[in-house]
């Protein structure tokens, strides 16, 4: 579970509906409203987290807790642009020390980025969530080619440095573990005996989930995103690698949907961008045939097959980490017709969840 308002209503009915665990995220503004420590705490930001966890543990419920959903401090987005720069990766050090010391003794569980993916093209390749940078015109300014890359290179950095500072700080005295939340589709090859479609689908997963496992379990970026994306993409120290590689004790995995990929020819003399580095056209159907019905967002059509198959890729090819499932799910078109008691009766959302479980239990298998 993840939301942004916390109440004892919330936390009790987790309780209510025999949760073991509750996730949320800290807002970094909320407990340093500049950013930074020199900036000042808020402590009573503080005693508001302190309240919520002391509350969840009462009832049995094991607190969760995201680092970074997105919500970069506004004087530091002023100062030097967020995670454009690589100034942050001290500053976001300093905020997630604070965390620590103040739940540390408290929450077992840390996430230190949530779909770090999705911020990054979304802030930065298409424009359309904070700070809504961009190549297009749509943007009051940005590089798609060039941005993302720095972004997403300074996520990892600063994940990094967080994961050292708990396991040399805390992690021997405060029993906990400390992890990553990556968000991923599933894809597919269209044709699937067409070997240019074969690759266009293993790009499709390096330009997306392996854009940070790679750093996460080798220390580098893969091959196939250095082939292409070329002096754009920027490199790791060795240093820098050390410290990138095995830097989890879980990987968290946002899944909800899949892809059928087809292999696409470079476009000669474009801009360079992220959206046409991988090379990849992706679609949701073969032949007007959808892989899955289609839940009420336009993006999400339910193929809970692709999860087992991403368990299962991960386990073989990111050497068997441990796995967290921490956000998955779907939503139908709202009908106002229907009663509360009718609503409640939710049969699409139970069956949902009931073949994505099994596909689960059979990777496990």
């Amino acid at each position: 579970m993840h939301v942004n308002i916390d109440s004892e209503e919330d936390v009790k009915i987790a309780k209510d509906q025999n949760l073991d665990s509750y996730r949320f995220s800290i807002s970094w503004p909320r407990i340093l409203p500049k950013g930074k420590l020199s900036g000042g705490i808020n402590h009573e930001g503080i005693a508001y987290y302190n309240n919520l966890i002391n509350e969840l543990l009462h009832k049995g419920v094991k607190p969760f807790v995201t680092l970074f959903h997105w919500d970069v401090p506004q004087a530091l987005e002023d100062e030097y642009g967020g995670f454009l720069s690589s100034q942050i990766i001290d500053d976001f050090q300093d905020y997630a020390d604070l965390c620590f010391k103040e739940f540390g003794n408290k929450v077992k569980q840390w996430v230190t980025l949530n779909e770090p993916y999705q911020f990054t093209t979304g802030g930065y390749v298409n424009g359309v969530s904070a700070p809504g940078r961009c190549s297009d015109t749509t943007c009051l300014g940005g590089n798609s080619g060039t941005e993302p890359y720095k972004v997403a290179h300074n996520l990892i950095l600063a994940h990094a440095k967080v994961v050292q500072v708990y396991k040399t700080k805390y992690q021997k005295h405060q029993y906990g573990h400390i992890g990553i939340t990556l968000n991923t589709n599933w894809y597919i090859p269209y044709g699937e005996n067409i070997i240019p479609d074969k690759k266009a689908a293993e790009r499709a997963l390096d330009f997306q989930f392996g854009w940070f496992m790679e750093p996460l379990t080798n220390g580098d970026y893969s091959k196939s995103m250095r082939a292409i994306v070329k002096s754009r993409l920027p490199t790791f120290t060795d240093l820098q690698s050390k410290e990138v590689n095995g830097s989890f004790d879980f990987i968290g995995i946002n899944y909800y949907t899949s892809n059928y990929v087809k292999n696409t020819p470079p476009q000669e003399n474009a801009k360079p961008s992220f959206k046409t580095d991988s090379m990849t056209e992706l679609s949701f159907d073969k032949n007007g045939i959808p892989l899955g019905p289609r839940a009420a967002a336009f993006w999400l059509y339910i193929y809970p097959k692709g999860l087992r198959d991403l368990l299962l890729y991960t386990k073989d090819k990111y050497n068997n980490p441990a796995i967290y499932i921490t956000e998955n799910g779907m939503n139908e078109v709202n009908d106002p017709t229907l009663s509360v008691e009718e609503a409640l009766l939710d049969t699409y959302r139970i069956d949902y969840y009931y073949r994505h479980f099994y596909y689960i239990h059979s990777a496990i298998k």
